[in-house]
C-alpha cells in the first residue's frame, strides 16, 4: 500500500519508534535543533547536505548534491531501501522537508513522509522534544542510479515559455512573480509566460496542507487540457517548488517536472524575464 505524502502529527505519535527514522531539516535551524528537537531526529543541512553549491548561474543556489554524496549521507544515517524515511522543518513543511522528500521520491524511495504542519504541529500534538542528538546507525551507501522523477533543464525551460503546450508553474510569492521585490536575488521578476500559483496556497490558515481532495481539484483545473510531462515547477532555487510537487502527489496526481535552477539559474544567463 503506497504511504501518503502527507503524514498527520498525530499518527506520528502512534508510530513505534523503532518503526521510521526522522530528520529535521529545518533550514537555517542548526541552533535551535541542538537546544531543542523532535525525540529521535537527525538534522541535515539544506545547503551542505541536500544541495552541492557552486556557481549561482549554474544549477542555482540549491544545485541537487551527485548521487554520490546523497548515497554517502543516506548511509551515514542508516537509511535503506526499506527505512520509512518521516521529515519535518519549521515551514510547516514547505522548505527543506520536501525538498527531501523529492530528492527521496526521486531515487525511487517509496517509504517516505512530511510530517504535516511541521515542527510546531508536532508539538501542539504531543511529540516529545529533546536536547539529546541520536546516535546514527551507519550502513553502506544508499544504491542510486539516476533521478527518476522528471526534471527540467534551463533550455527546455526556455523552450517552453515559448510554446502552448507547456505550462510554467512559479510557486514564489505574488509579489516577487510580479517584479515588486526580490529579497534573494539579483534581479526581481518572473520567466515569460509563467503563471504564478503560489506554494502557501497548500496550506490552511494553520500551516497544514489542504485535504488532498481539495489539492486534487485545484492543481486538476491549473493543469487541465497539458500533459503532465509538458509540466514545469520552479521556484527560487528548487527547494519550495518541491512543496508544490508534494501536493500535487498527495492529490493522487502525477508528478510534474522540476526546474531545480529556478529563477536564482535563469535569472543569471541573460534569459529573456518579464521584470518589475
Amino acid at each position: 500500500m503506497k504511504l501518503a505524502a502527507v503524514i498527520q502529527p498525530e499518527e506520528l505519535i502512534l508510530q513505534g519508534k523503532n518503526d521510521f527514522t526522522l530528520f529535521d531539516v529545518s533550514a537555517g535551524s542548526k541552533v535551535r535543533y541542538d537546544e531543542q528537537h523532535l525525540d529521535g531526529a537527525f538534522y541535515l543541512d539544506l545547503n551542505t547536505d541536500l544541495a552541492d553549491i557552486k556557481d549561482f548561474a549554474v544549477g542555482g543556489r540549491h544545485p541537487l548534491p551527485s548521487f554520490e554524496q546523497f548515497a554517502r549521507l543516506l548511509g551515514k544515517y542508516g537509511v535503506t531501501k526499506d527505512t520509512h524515511v518521516i521529515i519535518y522543518d519549521d515551514k510547516n513543511g514547505a522548505n527543506a522537508a520536501a525538498r527531501f522528500w523529492w530528492m527521496l521520491k526521486s531515487i525511487g524511495h517509496e517509504k517516505v513522509q512530511v510530517l504535516n504542519g511541521g515542527y510546531t504541529a508536532a508539538i501542539k500534538a504531543g511529540f516529545a522534544v529533546t536536547a539529546d542528538v541520536p546516535e546514527a546507525k551507519s550502513t553502506t551507501p544508499y544504491p542510486i542510479t539516476a533521478w527518476q522523477l522528471p526534471l527540467a533543464a534551463i533550455d527546455e525551460v526556455e523552450l517552453a515559455g515559448n510554446s502552448n503546450q507547456y505550462v510554467i508553474i512559479d510557486v514564489r510569492d505574488a509579489n516577487r512573480f510580479a517584479g515588486l521585490t526580490e529579497p534573494i536575488d539579483l534581479i526581481a521578476g518572473h520567466i515569460p509566460h509563467a503563471i504564478n500559483i503560489p506554494f502557501t496556497e497548500n496550506l490552511d490558515a494553520e500551516g497544514a496542507f489542504l485535504a488532498s481532495e481539495v489539492l486534487r481539484e485545484k492543481y486538476a483545473k491549473a493543469l487541465a487540457g497539458y500533459q503532465t510531462e509538458n509540466v514545469i515547477v520552479h521556484c527560487g532555487s528548487g527547494v519550495t517548488a518541491c512543496h508544490t510537487l508534494l501536493a500535487i502527489d498527495y492529490a493522487g496526481l502525477e508528478i510534474p517536472k522540476l526546474y531545480v535552477g529556478s529563477w536564482s539559474e535563469w535569472s543569471r544567463n541573460n534569459k529573456k524575464m518579464i521584470l518589475a
